[in-house]
């Protein structure tokens, strides 16, 4: 391939908590019915850090006008993007990072295509090898951390519940991995398709059940399962009413710290099938709620940002 073009001089700090990388697509690999894998390549990947769990990164792509040249490689990059007008700026997604070779300075996002698409699935479904992106993530140099990561284990926890949707699956998949051995639990992950789960990997303690949706309306199998599956891991009776979060206003995130109960769990997909999941663990079944992570990736009939 051709060397990336520069279009904007790259001042980043060398040691700045999560950098800008410009990068092509090296590799393109259907997984499944619902699933693209993207395999990026770029000469600065050498310095992307790879901490596991579910680390977030950003995948920054052209925008209406179908180039990135106005995206600025300087610390406060984002500051930069907003101030441009709306046809110039990039568009800008949250996603898991699924495998990070930094010798290979190779990076593989799995990205979920659905109808209808935004601008992320599109490129997913269409992009070719050496189509050109930008990858924001953590730099492997940092002199601190720039955080990411909302899957946070107390250390008295020994039962987990992980729930999410399709949208949490590559998170989800990297959290398996990455869990104790000691652990035990049960992760639940509600797809469209039945071959969507079939990337999730195994884990010894921890049951794996995927929820296959159909046409059944979202988050509904995955409400039935948590309610289902979690009074058997709870052992606390005491629940207190959580903090209402309006999730067409506010943004449906809480990585709390400080639980000492045995159970953590941990939820990620649509915020309002996550708002009632939420609610169920804390307030009906009496989970500290230190000791429930939730975030609300997506929120139907809204784009990312909006």
């Amino acid at each position: 391939m051709p060397p990336l073009a520069v279009s904007q001089p790259d001042t980043q700090s060398p040691d700045a908590p999560f950098l800008l990388h410009r990068v092509r697509v090296a590799r393109r690999e259907r997984l499944s019915a619902g699933f693209v894998r993207l395999t990026f390549t770029g000469p600065t990947l050498d310095r992307f850090a790879d901490p596991g769990l579910d680390q977030r990164i950003k995948l920054i792509l052209p925008g209406e006008a179908g180039s990135l040249d106005d995206l600025r490689f300087v610390d406060d990059w984002y500051g930069a993007w907003r101030g441009l007008p709306d046809e110039r700026r990039p568009v800008i997604r949250t996603y898991t990072t699924r495998a990070v070779r930094p010798a290979a300075r190779e990076v593989d996002v799995d990205l979920v295509l659905h109808e209808p698409s935004g601008p992320a699935g599109r490129f997913a479904a269409g992009c070719r090898e050496g189509d050109e992106a930008v990858l924001c993530g953590p730099n492997v140099r940092a002199a601190t951390s720039g955080g990411g990561i909302d899957f946070r284990l107390p250390p008295a926890a020994r039962r987990v519940l992980v729930a999410g949707d399709e949208t949490a699956l590559p998170a989800i998949a990297r959290i398996l991995e990455a869990l104790p051995l000691g652990v035990r639990g049960v992760a639940l992950v509600e797809v469209p398709s039945g071959d969507d789960g079939t990337q999730l990997p195994a884990h010894p303690g921890v049951e794996v059940r995927v929820l296959v949706r159909g046409s059944a309306p979202i988050g509904s199998l995955l409400a039935a399962a948590v309610r289902e599956t979690a009074p058997r891991l709870v052992t606390t009776a005491v629940g207190e009413e959580p903090e209402d979060v309006d999730v067409d206003v506010g943004l449906l995130w809480e990585v709390p710290e400080g639980g000492d109960g045995p159970l953590y769990a941990w939820l990620a997909g649509e915020a309002g099938v996550i708002k009632a999941l939420r609610r169920l663990l804390v307030a009906e079944l009496g989970v500290d709620r230190r000791s429930v992570a939730f975030m609300g990736y997506w929120r139907r009939g809204r784009a990312e940002g909006s």
